[in-house]
């Protein structure tokens, strides 16, 4: 994408021909003519750059300059004056300024002086970037793990990061996809550029496009303005597509034509825009069974399938349940509250198949209702207190205790998981729950949900 360039300066003439320079030499430039438009411009799209004219109304560049580094902008700033003096040269570099150039001045001195500018620019970001992945723990981006599949989770998400081949994330709700496609643009040379995440599951087809690939004003009814695609909000670094298995036919044919050739156009345009974008798929289905049904395009699979890494359900690292227990207390700020090791061990034990999302509702719920600084097994969830089995044969089922348990309760939380594991899906939490959206909807409303 083309660097963007602003310039500052009150004399049209000047504005013409460096926007002439700088056009011609790909970047994509912008002025203004005083100080008040300059400070406008920055407001809520700073630039890549800005050549600052010295003298200037509204105020002058000077206070421009010191106006921009107190709002914490570190954009390089090149100012331009035609007076030649070293006091004011000193005075704007100590404001901030990355370079000072007298008029006249040669046009090849000045894009030299960008281009260094940008470059000292991008390796400021990255030396930050790399502090930061020094800072860090061996955690990643909160993804909590010792258990044996989990590190093998860590290890493909550490040698496929560096890359740019397309990952594809596989797992129950709730297990951390998000987290393992964030962590994969964050260990990458792409981390300095956006994520842009879609959850494709949620949006119909229509939108779902437009959101992709943007829109033309006038493209449909409702469309009194252009608007850019994630495709293009993610140009540079890492587009994330959730649910993936989700997304109809149309929209793969698309998908699989950006993925192939990494240009695509708006929803009524006629020239293509080309994009380098790494896309991080994920999904909660079984896209091979899909395949066979004829309800996923087999060629985008073996587009998105390149690097597959698949996420285990809670139920089956049981060892990292205490340590993301741990995690969220700390997370909540909830450093006053303990766990009981029969309540531990409770934890330990569930088959939780709302997996992280509902471990970690599980403890906020647990640290707003217990009274006491250590949480007991009286402050679990009834279906965390009963046991759920993880077994498929004859029994299946919650066991019992022997001191009984308020069915009401049980089933409360049970309506509850359902929607936890579903994000607040009616339809398709009355499927796990054996009912009707209407049943459903009616407990929900007798629960107060």
């Amino acid at each position: 994408m083309a660097k963007r360039v602003l310039i500052a300066d009150d004399e049209k003439n000047m504005r013409w021909v460096l926007d002439e320079t700088l056009s011609k030499a790909g970047y994509e430039v912008t002025q203004a003519a005083d100080g008040k438009e300059a400070m406008a411009a920055i407001e809520d799209d700073p630039p890549d750059l800005m050549v600052l004219d010295h003298k200037m109304p509204a105020p002058d560049g000077m206070e421009v300059l010191r106006r921009i580094r107190a709002k914490g902008e570190t954009f390089p700033i090149i100012m331009l004056t035609a007076h030649g003096n070293v006091q004011l040269a000193v005075e704007a570099m100590k404001a901030g300024a990355t370079e000072y150039l007298t008029k006249p001045f040669d046009l090849d001195e000045l894009k030299l002086s960008i281009e260094k500018a940008l470059r000292i620019s991008e390796l400021s970001e990255e030396v930050q970037r790399l502090r930061e992945e020094l800072d860090r723990d061996w955690d990643i981006d909160g993804i909590v793990a010792t258990d044996a599949r989990m590190l093998e989770v860590l290890a493909a998400v550490h040698k496929v990061a560096p890359t740019n081949a397309t990952a594809m994330i596989y797992g129950e709700s709730g297990t951390g996809k998000e987290l393992v496609a964030r962590a994969i643009h964050r260990l990458s040379p792409r981390a300095g550029k956006p994520f842009i995440e879609v959850h494709a599951g949620a949006l119909p087809e229509t939108l779902l496009e437009s959101e992709l690939f943007g829109y033309e004003k006038g493209a449909f009814t409702g469309a009194v303005q252009a608007k850019p695609g994630r495709f293009e909000m993610a140009n540079g670094g890492t587009l994330f597509l959730d649910e993936i298995g989700d997304v109809t036919p149309n929209v793969q044919v698309k998908l699989l034509r950006v993925l192939q050739e990494r240009r695509f156009e708006r929803l009524g345009a006629t020239r293509s825009i080309e994009v380098d974008v790494r896309v991080v798929a994920a999904t909660n289905q079984d896209l091979q069974q899909l395949i066979a049904e004829g309800k996923f395009r087999e060629d985008l699979f073996y587009r998105l399938n390149v690097v597959p890494i698949t996420l285990p359900p809670l139920r089956q690292r049981k060892g990292d349940v205490p340590r993301l227990v741990a995690h969220f207390l700390d997370k909540f700020q909830a450093d006053e509250k303990t766990i009981s090791a029969d309540a531990m061990n409770l934890l330990a034990e569930y088959a939780w198949p709302g997996n992280i999302r509902e471990l970690e509702n599980t403890v906020e719920r647990m640290i707003i209702l217990s009274r006491d600084a250590e949480i007991g097994v009286d402050d679990l969830p009834s279906e965390v207190r009963v046991g759920q089995r993880t077994g498929t044969g004859p029994g299946t089922g919650f066991l019992l205790p022997e001191s009984g348990c308020d069915l009401e309760e049980v089933e409360m939380d049970l309506v509850r998981q359902a929607l936890d594991r579903t994000g607040g899906n009616v339809p398709k939490s009355a499927k796990l729950l054996g009912l009707t959206p209407k049943t459903l909807e009616a407990r929900m409303q007798r629960f107060g949900m």
